[in-house]
């Protein structure tokens, strides 16, 4: 994966803490998903990663990314999976 793309998707990864508290809102404001705040939680920050890394691509690379930057992508989020869930649970 070319580097500046992937220093953008850690640095993103690393926001998540910093927007922890607006997911919390959207998750809260859902009362159906208030008993699943965690999954649901983490899905939205998925969401938000992938848009992110799409969006990266095309600004970085000038494509949308391939086959292989997307295998790349989930195993970055494989590795800092425990982390992004810790951030979840901070607040």
């Amino acid at each position: 994966m070319d580097k500046q793309l992937e220093g953008k998707i850690n640095q993103k990864i690393s926001e998540v803490a910093d927007k922890s508290d607006e997911i919390f809102k959207i998750v809260n404001s859902l009362d159906e998903l208030k008993t699943r705040s965690d999954s649901f939680g983490y899905g939205i920050v998925i969401g938000r990663l992938y848009n992110s890394f799409y969006y990266q691509c095309r600004r970085i690379l000038k494509r949308a990314p391939t086959n292989e930057e997307f295998e790349e992508f989930l195993e970055i989020l494989n590795k800092r999976q425990k982390e992004i869930l810790s951030l979840l649970k901070s607040d």
